[in-house]
Parts: structure tokens; C-alpha cells; sequence
């Protein structure tokens, strides 16, 4: 070794030793205050995980008349039951590790066979149960064992194959997607004019065919103010829909003295549209919000057509100038195979994405993810009971309408 060789490697070994020293001399200052927030982020993940698992769950699936009417704004009203906000005291949250209740809407195909459920703390099943009633009595809703617990994804042995996607919004939270109102469904048109974006994710619940099962799960609870507003306080999303107004509109811009203001003239029709549109959102109760969908099957009837099915599953509520649904996860794999050896990592993702959905999971560990927001309405139109208007042949319908007795009848 040459000594131009020996002095760059002494160099090397001192400007380490450098670092290592300062890293024990700082330690003192700097330390507690990692190492404390390691401990508070642990200790939060361990006690909001114990308080979870105490929560007595239940599942309740909801079988649809033959022919219904109502419009998803029968949905919105029900949906509405679910806003629950209370989050209980410091004590709760600190120690007893209390957080927001949270309830999955579902749509499951299993085998063609199209169910619509509702998981929610049992605490709320009465309270579901008669908004549902209220605004649809010709359903019937029984509580029925979780059907997760019937794939067994994670043995050995198993002899299933899964495709496991998660979606989020496009853009920020107050820019609404094509609801149930923009198709025009708030006025109850006849079934033959109906045009209703759900009846493209029933179609493809209702395709699965022997060995294949389809689940969708919105997992929502009452919105939180995360959102950082310019000013360096905390609001909610309508804080930002307010935010994004003033942006679009300029109204909060000074104009030289004596100059005359034409910011409103100035704006476009589409401007206008967009704030139309926040503004009446904003006029109703936010959820947060979480979605994914998984497609399982028996690995010798895999087939591939279902990646471009869950990469488009929700392109019916897009619109181009307010909001959309995006892939934020997926389980279709990556480009090149350097990416992925011997698919470690598709694998992990796949387990990630099937606990997720097993334990309902967005807000709190096993996968805790950042939620977005719907709205009451935006929510209804994702998640409503479809008419007559979906077809589809395997959507099991209860074969007769439910009426009383007449008053009248003889003794």
C-alpha cells in the first residue's frame, strides 16, 4: 500500500472516529428527545391496539327486496348515523388508548354471489339497524359470522392467490367526485333512466365465477382536523375548501390603490363549477375515509384480467376537474424483476394488505394509513343499495316484498 494510500484510509478511519465521538458526546441532548418519541409513538400503537381488541364487533349483512326505489339520498340520510365524534378525555385516549369509532361498509362477491354488510362495535348495531329500516323497511339485516375468517391466506399449505389494491383521492380532500346528484339520481327518475355508477362495480362483483371471491371495504369514521392552514393553525377539511375558494378566486389579493378589481369577471365558467361544487360539500358531514379491494381466488383459476378490473374500479365517480379515485397501493407487482427478488416484497405487501382488510384496519395498527375525506353524499354514492336498474343475476334479492296485515281482519 502506498502511502498517498495510507494517508487517505487514516483519514477516512479519523473523520469516523469524528462522528462516532460527537454522536456520544451530543447523545445527552439529543437522545431523550428521540428516544422519547420512539416510546410515544410505541406506547400509542399498543394501547389504542389493546383498546381495539377489546371492541365487540359485529356483521351485519343487509338482503335487498326485489325492487327498490329509493334514491342514495335514503343512504345519505342512514350513513349519517355513523358520524360519531367522541374521542373521550386526555385519560381516554393516553392510557386506555380510546380513538374514534370506526365502521366498514362492504361489497362481497363470493362466487357471484353479491352481499352487502356493514361491520360495526355492537354498542351501534340497534342504532344502524333502525336508520337502515327507517329509510329502506323492505330490507332484512341479520348479523352473520365474518366471512375473512373463511380464507386461509397465510399458511403454508393454502392454495389461494390474492390481487390486493388500495385507493385514495387524486386531489386535495374538498374537491368532491362525480356523485349521485351530478347523475342525476336525487330526483328518483324511472329505473329505465337511471344511470347509476354503482352498477359497474356490481357487474363485476356479479362476474366471479367458482373458486373466486371479490371484497371492497370503505372504512370510514368522523372526520379530524389534520389539515395545516396558511396561517400555522390546525382545521379540518372545510378550512381547506375555504383555503382552496380563496386561491381559485383571488380574494384575498390586494389590488394597487385605485386600480379598479375584476378578479371575479375574470374567472372562468369551470372556476365557478369548482367552487359551486366545494361549496356544497362543504355543506355536508365529513367521514375519513379509507378504501381498499381484494380479488382471491384458488391459485389454478387465477386469472390476470382482474389487475386492469381493480386498477379501474371506481372510474365512474372521476371527473376531470374536481375529483377521482388513484391506486395509492397495489399488489400487481413491478416493472422490472431487480425490483423485486423472488417477490419478498409483493409477498410482505400481500400479507400487509390481506391483515388489513381481515382486521378493518386504517386508523390504527395493523396498517394505519392516512385517511382522505368523503362526504355524506360522496360516501352514499360509493356505498348505496342499487334499483332494479343492476341486472346482474347472481345479486340475491329477497323474492318478495314484506306488508302488514290488514286492520280489518276478522277475530
Amino acid at each position: 500500500m502506498s502511502l498517498f494510500q495510507s494517508l487517505n484510509l487514516f483519514g477516512l478511519y479519523q473523520q469516523v472516529a469524528d462522528v462516532l465521538t460527537a454522536f456520544f458526546v451530543w447523545f445527552p441532548y439529543w437522545g431523550p428527545f428521540v428516544l422519547g418519541y420512539v416510546f410515544w409513538h410505541q406506547w400509542m400503537h399498543y394501547v389504542q391496539g389493546r383498546y381495539m381488541s377489546k371492541i365487540n364487533w359485529v356483521l351485519l349483512e343487509i338482503k335487498l327486496p326485489k325492487e327498490t326505489f329509493k334514491s342514495p339520498l335514503a343512504m345519505e340520510i342512514a350513513l349519517n348515523a355513523l358520524y360519531q365524534t367522541s374521542i373521550g378525555s386526555w385519560w381516554d385516549r393516553y392510557w386506555t388508548g380510546k380513538v374514534k369509532d370506526s365502521f366498514s361498509l362492504e361489497m362481497v362477491s363470493i362466487e357471484g354471489q353479491i352481499k352487502f354488510f356493514v361491520r360495526t362495535p355492537w354498542i351501534y348495531k340497534n342504532v344502524i339497524e333502525a336508520q337502515l329500516y327507517a329509510q329502506y323497511p323492505d330490507i332484512e339485516i341479520y348479523e352473520v359470522p365474518d366471512y375473512t375468517r373463511y380464507v386461509d391466506y397465510h399458511s403454508k399449505e393454502s392454495d389461494w392467490a390474492m390481487l390486493g389494491a388500495e385507493y385514495g383521492l387524486s386531489k386535495p380532500d374538498p374537491y368532491p367526485i362525480k356523485t349521485y346528484v351530478d347523475y342525476g339520481l336525487d330526483k328518483d327518475p324511472k329505473e329505465e333512466f337511471k344511470i347509476d355508477p354503482l352498477t359497474s362495480i356490481i357487474e363485476y362483483l356479479g362476474s366471479a365465477g367458482k373458486g373466486e371471491q371479490l371484497w371492497i371495504q370503505i372504512i370510514v369514521q368522523a372526520a379530524s382536523k389534520r389539515y395545516h392552514k396558511h396561517d400555522g393553525g390546525k382545521g379540518d377539511w372545510k378550512d381547506e375548501g375555504k383555503e382552496i375558494i380563496d386561491t381559485i378566486t383571488k380574494r384575498n389579493e390586494k389590488t394597487p390603490e385605485g386600480t379598479p378589481s375584476f378578479k371575479m369577471m375574470m374567472m372562468t365558467e369551470g372556476d365557478r363549477e369548482v367552487i359551486k361544487a366545494i361549496e356544497r360539500s362543504m355543506g355536508k358531514l365529513g367521514f375519513d375515509c379509507g378504501i381498499r379491494a381484494l380479488y382471491l381466488v384458488k391459485k389454478d383459476l387465477f386469472h390476470p384480467s382482474h389487475i386492469k378490473a381493480l386498477g379501474g374500479l371506481f372510474r365512474a365517480f372521476t371527473t376531470s376537474n374536481l375529483n377521482g379515485f388513484s391506486l395509492t397501493e397495489q399488489t400487481f407487482g413491478w416493472d422490472f424483476p431487480w425490483q423485486d427478488f423472488k417477490e419478498i416484497r409483493l409477498n410482505w405487501k400481500r400479507k400487509e394488505l390481506f391483515e388489513g382488510y381481515k382486521h378493518r384496519a386504517w386508523f390504527h395498527v395493523p396498517r394505519k394509513l392516512k385517511p382522505f375525506v368523503l362526504t355524506s353524499e360522496e360516501l352514499a354514492t360509493v356505498y348505496h343499495f342499487p334499483g332494479g336498474v343492476a341486472q346482474t343475476p347472481t345479486f340475491g334479492r329477497i323474492p318478495s316484498r314484506k306488508s302488514e296485515a290488514p286492520v280489518n281482519l276478522p277475530i
